[in-house]
């Protein structure tokens, strides 16, 4: 059986790991064994929040929408109702950018929302007052 000479691969391997590992504190750092594991940590951390950055953007989203619809007159879930009823289909990521950076178009959405939910009748106590 030939001879396998691994000394390279296994200083590349460690290399590799070790300068994954840099910043990390203390012996994760330095030691191989050590920051193996932080590193292996590490990746698991990244990869599940990865698929939590969603629902957190979703959630600032959400905020900025039911901000912008409060002040003009109309809660989060009525709008979203009002556009539903109308046909419009904006998703949140845009309509929290127009929220934000665009009042009058904004304004202009929410009127449409308001329009449509009159029409349908289910306004909720909002209607009934008015």
């Amino acid at each position: 059986m030939a001879r396998v000479k691994r000394a390279v691969n296994a200083q590349k391997k460690r290399r590799t790991l070790l300068e994954a590992a840099s910043g990390y504190r203390g012996q994760r750092s330095r030691l191989y064994r050590k920051a193996k594991e932080q590193v292996l940590h590490s990746m698991q951390y990244a990869y599940r929040d990865r698929r939590d950055r969603k629902g957190d953007f979703r959630q600032l989203w959400i905020t900025r929408i039911n901000a912008g619809a409060r002040a003009n007159g109309m809660t989060y879930n009525r709008l979203i109702q009002g556009l539903r009823l109308a046909g419009v289909e904006v998703d949140r990521k845009i309509l929290a950018d127009m929220a934000v950076n665009d009042a009058t178009a904004f304004a202009a959405i929410v009127e449409i929302a308001r329009v449509a939910v009159a029409a349908e009748g289910t306004g909720g106590a909002a209607a009934q007052a008015a």
